[in-house]
């Protein structure tokens, strides 16, 4: 399924700034990170396979599962310098996304800001931080990024999210 983007300014000038980000030569002191977060069930198998019974076939598994819940996925990826980080949270709540952002900090702690492209998601503000760390250290934190939204229904330009749906 595909939302069509209305192609606004607004669409426009935050879908140039990702790829003007993008273009930009790799740089320690100025890592682009890709983040996005992906929701999962947590599945169970209820049967035992069927056994084989000739060699060359292909193994038999019947699709009934246990549901056993739902976690979050927030990756992080910074292309140019081939780093992937995967964090498994119990959800994408504010103060989930909150601790992933000050790890985050911490892996660069020695870039002069870093570049975050991501989507406009509600807890994706500094207010997560804020909430989380109080307001002197979640400001600490959120000022090392410097911010790069996609613009609304541009999922297609954020690294991040292309990888979690491979």
């Amino acid at each position: 399924m595909w939302c069509i983007p209305e192609i606004t300014p607004e669409y426009i000038e935050r879908m140039e700034d990702v790829l003007d980000i993008y273009e930009k030569t790799y740089n320690l002191e100025e890592p682009v990170i890709c983040f996005d977060e992906k929701s999962v069930q947590l599945l169970k198998d209820c049967r035992e396979p069927i056994p084989l019974n000739q060699s060359g076939r292909i193994r038999k598994v019947d699709s009934e599962y246990i549901r056993c819940g739902t976690a979050n996925i927030f990756a992080a990826v910074e292309p140019k310098g081939g780093r992937h980080f995967t964090y498994v949270t119990a959800n994408r709540k504010g103060a989930a996304f909150a601790k992933i952002i000050n790890r985050i900090a911490n892996i660069y702690s020695q870039a002069k800001t870093i570049h975050l492209v991501m989507d406009n998601l509600n807890t994706h503000r500094l207010k997560s931080l804020t909430d989380f760390y109080r307001e002197e250290k979640g400001k600490e934190i959120w000022n090392r990024f410097t911010i790069h939204y996609t613009p609304k229904h541009g999922s297609w330009l954020n690294q991040a999210e292309l990888e979690l749906s491979i």
